[in-house]
């Protein structure tokens, strides 16, 4: 586990490329907010968490259970879950707002077209809106066509 990033992953590094590339410009991994963000807009007063889907027990096809010590992973997860609702908590009872975008949304079999990503967080930065989680297509729910209501607001 010592070799896996926590900063700086590729979905972390697309989206602050994209969205500095729009004009916004924002602090990284800022230690004065609760969960040390990925990314936050004081101008806009809002923060995005960029996770991964594995180790927040993200419910795609990027999230399996290990097979191997089942009870360190679950404890493990659980938490990092628990820390999650915890950090979100913090980050709204200071007066931000939270976006979270998933790995799923820019990776894999779900992924979404990337500039609807962007174009949706850009959207979400200018409006008045509390929340926005990002993830990617719901397998189940496809029918052919882009399902957008996965992006729920």
């Amino acid at each position: 586990m010592a070799g896996i990033r926590g900063k700086d992953t590729k979905p972390e590094l697309f989206i602050r490329k994209a969205l500095h590339a729009r004009g916004f410009r924002y602090r990284l991994h800022d230690r004065r907010l609760p969960g040390k963000p990925d990314l936050s807009f004081p101008k806009y007063r809002a923060v995005i968490l960029v996770n991964g889907c594995f180790w927040h027990g993200h419910d795609c096809h990027l999230f399996k259970w290990p097979s191997t010590r089942q009870e360190f992973w679950r404890s493990k997860i659980t938490r990092n879950r628990q820390k999650d609702r915890e950090t979100w908590q913090a980050l709204r009872e200071r007066g931000w707002r939270v976006a979270v975008i998933y790995e799923c949304a820019l990776k894999g079999r779900t992924r979404l077209d990337p500039n609807m990503v962007i174009d949706t967080t850009e959207k979400w930065l200018h409006s008045e809106q509390e929340a926005l989680v990002v993830e990617g297509i719901d397998e189940k729910s496809r029918t052919g066509a882009q399902d957008e209501k996965r992006v729920s607001v």
